[in-house]
């Protein structure tokens, strides 16, 4: 075995996370620190950029310091992070001009809604194979440059950087020497044509957007930049950098056309492989740019869904009626079913494959007889029920459903989940050993871009199932179940309007 680690920073919407992985691909050490969520508006998320990178730095002395490991012992670095959401910089100085606008942040819609009026939607998803909604960056960078007058100052004295987080990071962690991303990242502000690999200067035109605060387009896997002494203690390479969902794909060693997988946060997404060529979704997915490794690049479909996890944030949280997330799975086993109650967490609209800014949440079906139980197992099932709405249109345009689903992420800790998505879907749900998925995808592009792993063929040996969860319900039962769901779902659309 190769002596050794790799570091893996997972940048999340809800935190940040830090681990150390050895050759073997297993966690060495780890550590953790929440993210303050900003709600400014209705509808509008952010977050502080100096406490991302701050919460993304002590773990890293963190997860060193428990594993004694020395900045020395690391032979290369990799990061994944919450895609999409954008902050601008100054090049000179590295302040940011304002806080990093979420992914989640509906702020844009009004911009988007211009953008479709022109009529520009068909050569947007023909380029960058994403649809047109206020969850890109792009329509956030141009809300950015209409209402932070400083944005437009630094512009003209070109001193200004745009990036999504892994860019931040990245300048950060290299003391401002590189401005840069990779391709799969690229790929989800709505300006990087993925069949020609460039910023698309058409797209860039409608909006109004300089190239010349964009970062450098690089390969998911290989040494991009290399840390400052000063900020890291050594001279390490970065190699890896891929958005949350494309490393998780990675790490779940989905590299084979029709193999995919559903990472359960925050939000849902579901990912399938479609190989060297893109496939156009004609069902509501968008078409990812999955990761660029070397000269070779693969695509996938994509379905994500805003609220998975963080409905039952909500009930913690929110409403205050339960703990913990365990308690949820715990009260929804208490009770056979819902009783006919249903939850769509449409709390800032519905993503794919519906595409509603304006859908909002709903809970149906409610009786006297209603308790937290069905409450709690409604919103459990609700993440079960918009992952089949997501493969449901990834059968429709690929023709055939994939032999299993691989899932990893914080919800897959719960048994009663795993079970009613395996049965609601009439599919194998395969949960591996591992479930930071998205940190070991950053790891394993990192290792191949140093040496430290060999190729994707040792990266697939390394999988391992730790539970398989067979469905056991019946089609008459499955069919009814997801029928009313879809009769509840097309109750929240256009609600905010």
């Amino acid at each position: 075995m190769k002596k050794g680690y790799i570091l893996a920073i997972d940048q999340g919407t809800t935190g940040s996370r830090v681990i150390l992985f050895d050759h073997e691909g297993l966690v060495h050490s780890m550590a953790y620190r929440e993210l303050r969520q900003i709600y400014a508006q209705p509808g509008w998320v952010e977050h502080d950029p100096l406490e991302i990178w701050g919460s993304v730095r002590d773990c890293m002395a963190q997860a060193m310091q428990e594993g004694r490991v020395q900045p020395g012992e690391i032979l290369g670095i990799g990061i994944t992070n919450q895609r999409e959401s954008t902050i601008l910089w100054e090049r000179d100085s590295g302040r940011p001009l304002y806080n990093s606008i979420c992914w989640q942040c509906r702020r844009s819609a009004a911009i988007c809604d211009e953008l479709k009026a022109a009529g520009r939607e068909p050569a947007v998803t023909e380029k960058t194979g994403l649809v047109i909604d206020a969850y890109f960056s792009a329509t956030k960078i141009r809300w950015l440059m209409d209402n932070v007058p400083e944005v437009r100052v630094q512009i003209e004295r070109d001193n200004l950087c745009m990036g999504n987080i892994d860019s931040w990071l990245i300048w950060n962690l290299t003391g401002g020497a590189a401005h840069v991303t990779d391709y799969s990242n690229a790929s989800r502000t709505m300006l990087l044509n993925i069949h020609k690999l460039g910023w698309d200067r058409e797209i860039m035109g409608w909006l109004g957007i300089p190239e010349k605060i964009l970062p450098k387009l690089l390969p998911s896997s290989g040494v991009m930049a290399h840390t400052s002494v000063e900020v890291f203690g050594a001279r390490v390479p970065i190699a890896g950098d891929a958005g949350d969902q494309h490393a998780a794909t990675f790490g779940q060693a989905c590299f084979h056309p029709g193999m995919a997988k559903n990472s359960y946060g925050t939000a849902l997404a579901v990912f399938m492989n479609t190989g060297t060529t893109p496939a156009r979704s004609k069902h509501g997915l968008t078409t990812d740019l999955g990761w660029c490794i070397g000269d070779r690049v693969e695509y996938a479909l994509e379905g994500v869904t805003f609220i998975g996890g963080a409905a039952i944030e909500w009930l913690q949280k929110g409403l205050h009626v339960i703990s913990d997330a365990a308690q949820a799975s715990a009260l929804a086993e208490k009770v056979p079913d819902t009783g006919g109650v249903y939850m769509v967490p449409a709390f800032i609209g519905l993503c794919a494959p519906y595409w509603d800014m304006y859908a909002r949440g709903l809970i149906i079906g409610i009786t006297r007889g209603t308790g937290i139980e069905h409450l709690a197992r409604s919103a459990l099932e609700s993440i079960a029920y918009q992952t089949k709405d997501v493969l449901v249109a990834m059968e429709a345009d690929c023709g055939q459903a994939p032999p299993s689903l691989r899932v990893d992420g914080g919800a897959t800790k719960s048994d009663f989940l795993m079970q009613f998505q395996a049965d609601i879907l009439g599919l194998p749900v395969e949960r591996p050993v591992i479930t930071e998925m998205a940190s070991l995808g950053a790891a394993y592009l990192a290792g191949l871009g140093v040496g430290f792993w060999e190729s994707q063929e040792e990266l697939e040996r390394k999988w391992k199932v730790e539970k398989e969860y067979r469905p056991k319900m019946g089609q008459t039962q499955r069919d009814q179940l997801y029928g009313d769901w879809k009769r509840a779902v097309e109750r929240t659309f256009k609600w905010a309007r």
